[in-house]
């Protein structure tokens, strides 16, 4: 567990930061971006060799898109370079188990929503940062505190880095989670969701053979009891499947990883019982695919986010199942609001501020803390939620469609109608000002506490 600060705090000066991104996924990369786009100093370290992402379609929400563009226009261009355009607007929920038909259409804005490949995004970012700002093959083993304030990062190849502020995108077994909680911690470790899925890219030429055009060419999602499924193009060659499965049976994957090897027929199996349609998307899968068990952070979630010049963001703060398409996105919220604050930080001289660099680290980070805790975990519980809703095991709502609209429409739109940029504001307001006084606050209240012994 990360061990209480015990650096002098005055001896420090302000001046210029520098980071440490742990983690080069959508979250710290985008970071890392923002603080391209800001002047400030940083370090990328990603254990693998190269920068990739796990995974095969993403989306991304207008409230997604709104952060991208106040992290850095140049990224926001980045994404629709690879985006593919949804056929209609709109969001169409289908009777998967029955009818075969549309319960519910919900508007997406103007070419909102959008898919993409996640490689073919990060291929495009990855080309953005400076190559000497980023250290592959550096997994995080230790971090200590020194005694001038900044962190000392050790790495398992028996290297090390130093910062101001250390920042964990790693992801959902993020180490540095582990280190800021403990290991012991319930709270360091996800949990099996009990759902499970299987995913693929089809080549839209073999799609178009079993879907209609309309349906290979816009987002759909096929609900049925225990079971659902989404579709949706991320290139012009390419149509995402997903199917979700709920598993009532503990998650036993080998050495503990949360993929296993899976067949078609399990799939198969799954959705024996539903639409011709939906059976027939099952069948595009291959014979032989990878299964990956959903896990989330929503039986122990992290109690807080930050501690001294420490911070987890994304996946390894609040991972949530990917059933409402917000996960990266919130994770790019919780960079542009870690961006605007480094700049912040950065960019005040120390005749404007007395507090130390430290102190200036430590409080925008709890800045941070303070202003991504509610949203972020209203996200995790609400995307549990949200597959009770759409495999109608939610039994005020059932397969009532007038229900399921309502409690559909409104979890949507909690996400995607926030003023990312308003709440970035408000956090460098509440660091120049708030923060400021409550640690005047503090040290005034000692003094007087002192007085009186």
């Amino acid at each position: 567990m990360l061990t209480p600060p015990y650096s002098d705090l005055t001896t420090r000066p302000t001046g210029s930061l520098h980071v440490a991104i742990v983690g080069g996924g959508i979250t710290g990369v985008t970071l890392a971006l923002g603080l391209e786009a800001r002047g400030v100093s940083y370090t990328l370290y990603e254990r693998a060799p190269e920068l990739k992402e796990i995974g095969a379609g993403v989306g991304f929400s207008p409230n997604a898109e709104a952060a991208l563009k106040a992290l850095d226009p140049k990224i926001h261009a980045a994404y629709k370079r690879v985006a593919m355009p949804n056929g209609e607007d709109y969001f169409q929920w289908v009777d998967g188990f029955e009818s075969d038909k549309v319960l519910y259409k919900l508007f997406l804005g103007e070419q909102g929503f959008q898919g993409c490949r996640r490689s073919d995004f990060i291929d495009e970012l990855s080309s953005m940062i400076p190559r000497e700002k980023v250290k592959f093959g550096k997994a995080a083993k230790t971090i200590e505190e020194l005694r001038d304030g900044r962190v000392r990062l050790g790495f398992r190849d028996g290297t090390d880095g130093v910062a101001d502020v250390v920042i964990g995108c790693d992801g959902i077994h993020s180490r540095i989670r582990q280190i800021l909680l403990g290991e012991d911690n319930p709270a360091s470790y996800p949990a099996y969701s009990n759902q499970f899925c299987f995913r693929g890219l089809i080549p839209m030429d073999e799609a178009r053979k079993t879907l209609s055009e309309h349906r290979a060419s816009t987002r759909f999602m096929y609900n049925g009891p225990n079971a659902h499924s989404i579709t949706y193009p991320v290139s012009k060659d390419l149509l995402n499947v997903l199917l979700v499965i709920s598993d009532p049976k503990p998650w036993n994957g080998p050495d503990g990883k949360h993929t296993s090897r899976g067949r078609k027929q399990e799939a198969l199996d799954a959705f024996k019982d539903w639409h011709p349609s939906v059976k027939n998307i099952v069948d595009l899968l291959p014979e032989e695919m990878e299964k990956w068990a959903i896990f989330d952070m929503i039986e122990n979630p992290a109690p807080f986010y930050s501690k001294g010049s420490v911070c987890i963001a994304g996946d390894a703060a609040h991972a949530a199942g990917p059933h409402l398409g917000a996960g990266a996105g919130f994770g790019m919220e919780d960079a542009l609001i870690i961006c605007a604050l480094l700049e912040a930080a950065d960019n005040t001289p120390a005749s404007k501020d007395d507090r130390s660099k430290v102190e200036m680290c430590h409080d925008l980070l709890q800045v941070y803390n303070d202003a991504r805790y509610e949203r972020t975990q209203w996200l995790v519980k609400r995307t549990r939620e949200a597959v009770d809703l759409f495999q109608w095991k939610d039994s005020s709502v059932g397969n009532n469609v007038g229900k399921f609209s309502e409690e559909i429409t409104w979890r949507f739109h909690k996400i995607w109608d926030f003023a990312v940029e308003a709440m970035a504001e408000k956090a460098v307001w509440d660091f120049h000002v708030g923060a400021r006084q409550a640690r005047r606050s503090a040290s005034l209240g000692s003094i007087k506490s002192n007085d009186k012994i």
